[in-house]
């Protein structure tokens, strides 16, 4: 298989880490350096292991997956946006979201992979090299990662308080997003 078609399989797959990252980016108060790797490292992580987890799972549980993988994500991304979106109006403004716990970005990063687990099963189907893959698609969703923290920071100062709200109904979008996706599509 071509490095061509593995780069745009790892842009398919880190468009969602892209848009959450562009939550966080508008919802993170002081997004340090320190913050951007940390995030931008969760979400590569998940989203290169995830498609090797299923690349070794191979078939057995390929139908199981299929019919819960867009579940899985709408309920946690649906879940973290009603939280941003409750905290904006319940939560004092000298404490709102200067960092993301480390839970939260566990979370996120698991959601926005859970699509590639059936990737990695499809790659062991058709014979992909998933040491190459895995690897490009890392490196692909950590940089849509960066720049998706970097879009969301530009954003939010023009946004002004209304920024949790946004980025919750972005969270609660994307998951509604996959589920119709697997639902209709």
């Amino acid at each position: 298989m071509s490095i061509a078609v593995i780069v745009l399989i790892a842009i398919g797959l880190s468009i969602d880490s892209f848009a959450v990252s562009v939550a966080d980016g508008l919802t993170i108060r002081n997004l340090s350096l320190k913050n951007k790797l940390l995030i931008a490292f969760s979400f590569a992580i998940f989203q290169a292991l995830m498609p090797l987890i299923g690349w070794y799972a191979g078939t057995g549980i390929a139908e199981y997956v299929k019919e819960v993988d867009h579940w899985v994500a709408f309920i946690l991304l649906a879940f973290i946006g009603s939280k941003m979106i409750y905290e904006s109006f319940y939560s004092d403004e000298t404490i709102k979201n200067t960092e993301l716990s480390f839970l939260t970005i566990i979370t996120q990063s698991f959601a926005t992979s859970v699509d590639a687990f059936a990737v990695g099963i499809s790659f062991a189907l058709l014979d992909f090299s998933i040491v190459i893959s895995t690897f490009i698609i890392g490196i692909i969703t950590f940089i849509a990662s960066i720049i998706g923290l970097q879009l969301g920071k530009f954003l939010g100062k023009r946004v002004g308080k209304y920024i949790e709200i946004i980025g919750g109904i972005v969270l609660i979008s994307i998951g509604l997003k996959i589920l119709i996706e697997h639902l209709y599509f």
